[in-house]
């Protein structure tokens, strides 16, 4: 007989080398980078204790809690909270309902391709409009924990951003009044993404230099005991990312598709997909992995040059200004974790020029879509790989969208205006006409015939 479910307060997780170094970390100390050997960090749960209930235990939890509104569990991250950060209070949770977003089934586009089951992960659709809301959750609430146990001297969260970040954090800090800074490079943001953080009463610095370059002054403001680091450096992120698979598997009653496919700069979001699917198999949720595709932009494609030269290293680069800012960044933070992801779900890596990701943008929003230039990116990497044969007729694809495409009118509007450098081929400018009923009446033959 199954032993009774535990008591929330017999899981647990901590901070753990992610290249086995010894040594075991509490949530809540200021901790980003092994002491013993200055590598990565991963946070690493009590898997005996998770497995005192059974996989149709935990299946049956986690889909009574979602979307319902018992705090915190509606959250499509707290409602797998002990999977998470099981040990952070209800009071203590900063929470804005994120997660439980819609899995988009894009019929019209995947017959085009070729693929009969194509989906979008929608996770733009977030309070923020975009994925971050996901790990931010998680790392601000361990904040305020550790701020109530008196385990942190800072007292200000910061981040180097490319726009998404930013956004989220800022969010997530004026929620519980925590002070927030956030590190972005000077004309390299979207004004949607720049006035969230400005809205939201954080100190916005704009600095002369790229994401690499914000990203090397916020390290150092963090070593220096200045701020708590909130960039996907920190594990507590790819926590609350790694929902997304267990979501993604859920919505399709608890199978996992064939293929996922996500554009990725810094790479967190790698290691948080792989970190979902992994748990799930683990504990018996599900019974395999899918395949990866790390799609990134061809003006910033580090690991795409390490996957094709067959190199275990991501070497860095000075990336190139790309339509899909949020992932034009070339010294991946998460790369060894990312690369572990994709041994691990016998993943690929493709890369999408500029001409490409627009035009994978416009194809895909003439379907019904409405996607950011980083989908973009996403979206032409699955029509390279269902053109290679990789990706066959019959496979479940999901393509994830990272972010609200509301962010990026500016990019929406210079590829129909055709004031991008790129091929707009499927540019469609307003028609400008005057106020003659007849004239309107010609344009609107012309649509019907």
């Amino acid at each position: 007989m199954e032993p009774p479910p535990r008591d929330d307060a017999a899981f647990s997780a901590s901070f753990r080398c992610f290249a086995g170094c010894e040594g075991s970390f509490p949530l809540t100390r200021p901790i980003y980078r092994c002491p013993t050997c200055d590598g990565l960090l991963e946070v690493r749960h009590d898997t005996a204790a998770l497995r005192t209930r059974s996989a149709a235990t935990w299946r049956k939890l986690f889909d009574d809690r979602y979307k319902r509104t018992v705090w915190p569990y509606g959250s499509g991250v707290w409602g797998k909270r002990e999977w998470v950060a099981p040990e952070v209070p209800d009071d203590l949770i900063v929470s804005t309902d994120e997660g439980g977003t819609n899995l988009f089934w894009a019929e019209r586009l995947g017959k085009e391709i070729g693929v009969s089951d194509l989906w979008v992960k929608q996770c733009g659709n977030a309070h923020s409009g975009s994925f971050k809301d996901l790990g931010m959750t998680v790392l601000v609430s361990v904040v305020r924990q550790a701020i109530a146990q008196g385990a942190l001297k800072a007292r200000v969260v910061a981040c180097a951003s490319t726009g998404d970040t930013s956004a989220s954090l800022a969010a997530y800090g004026a929620a519980c009044g925590l002070p927030v800074a956030v590190l972005l490079p000077r004309g390299l943001v979207s004004t949607a993404q720049l006035v969230q953080p400005l809205a939201h009463g954080a100190t916005v610095l704009a600095l002369d230099t790229d994401f690499d370059g914000c990203m090397t002054i916020v390290r150092e403001l963090a070593r220096r005991e200045l701020v708590y680091l909130a960039n996907s450096m920190n594990p507590l992120r790819i926590e609350g990312q790694k929902t997304v698979a267990i979501e993604i598997a859920q919505q399709f009653d608890w199978e996992v598709p064939d293929w996922v496919v996500l554009p990725s700069g810094n790479l967190g979001n790698a290691a948080a997909l792989y970190a979902g699917f992994k748990m799930m198999v683990d504990l018996g949720l599900t019974a395999r992995l899918p395949r990866l595709c790390v799609a990134q932009a061809e003006n910033a494609n580090p690991m795409y040059r390490a996957y094709v030269a067959h190199d275990e290293t991501v070497a860095s680069i000075k990336a190139k200004r790309s339509l899909a800012s949020a992932i034009q960044i070339g010294s991946p933070v998460s790369a060894p974790r990312a690369m572990a992801a994709l041994r691990a779900m016998d993943g690929v890596v493709e890369q999408a020029s500029e001409d490409e990701l627009a035009d994978a943008c416009a194809r895909a929003d003439r379907t019904g879509l409405y996607t950011c230039p980083h989908t973009g990116v996403a979206l032409a990497a699955t029509f390279k790989l269902r053109a290679q044969g990789l990706i066959r007729e019959t496979d479940r694809v999901v393509v994830v969208s990272t972010a609200n495409a509301l962010k990026f009118t500016e990019f929406k509007m210079g590829y129909h205006d055709r004031t991008l450098a790129v091929e707009s081929r499927r540019a469609n400018a307003p028609i400008l006409l005057p106020p003659d009923v007849e004239q309107v009446s010609e344009a609107i033959r012309r649509i019907a015939s």
